[in-house]
C-alpha cells in the first residue's frame, strides 16, 4: 500500500512549539500587533513576563518569531517566511490524512456491504 507524500518533512521543532495554546496565542497577537515585547504580551495574557519571555525563546529558536533589541528591551515579530512553512506542512498533512479517511471510509463501506449481502444471503436460504 503507497501513502500519499507529503511536500516535505514535517519540522518537529516548528510543530512541537506551536503545539502549545499559550505559544499560538502569543503568534495572534503578534500577527495583529505586528510586533511586541514580552511585557506587553503579558499584559494580555494569564501568565507572567518570565514565562512569556520563555514561550518566545521557544518560538525564536523554531524561527517562528525573531527579537530586536531597541534599548533596554526586545521586540519580537513573526517571521512570516517560517509561519508560511508551517502553514504549507499543515496543508500536506491535512491533504495526506483525508486521503487516509477516505480510503478508511471505502473499506467501512465495502464491509459493511458484504457484512449486509452475508446477512441477506441468509435470509433467502430455505
Amino acid at each position: 500500500m503507497t501513502r500519499p507524500a507529503m511536500t516535505g518533512p514535517v519540522d518537529d521543532v516548528l510543530w512541537s512549539a506551536i503545539g502549545d495554546p499559550t505559544r499560538r496565542q502569543l503568534i495572534d497577537l503578534l500577527l495583529a500587533a505586528g510586533s511586541a515585547t514580552s511585557t506587553s504580551l503579558s499584559e494580555r495574557l494569564p501568565v507572567t513576563r518570565q514565562a512569556v519571555a520563555k514561550h518566545l525563546a521557544v518560538l525564536d529558536r523554531a524561527g517562528l518569531v525573531h527579537g530586536q533589541t531597541a534599548g533596554r528591551e526586545r521586540h519580537y515579530r513573526i517571521d512570516e517566511e517560517q509561519l508560511a512553512r508551517a502553514l504549507a506542512q499543515l496543508d500536506a498533512v491535512s491533504t495526506a490524512w483525508d486521503g487516509r479517511l477516505r480510503r478508511i471510509k471505502r473499506l467501512a463501506e465495502a464491509l459493511q456491504d458484504e457484512r449486509g449481502s452475508a446477512a441477506r444471503s441468509r435470509k433467502d436460504r430455505p
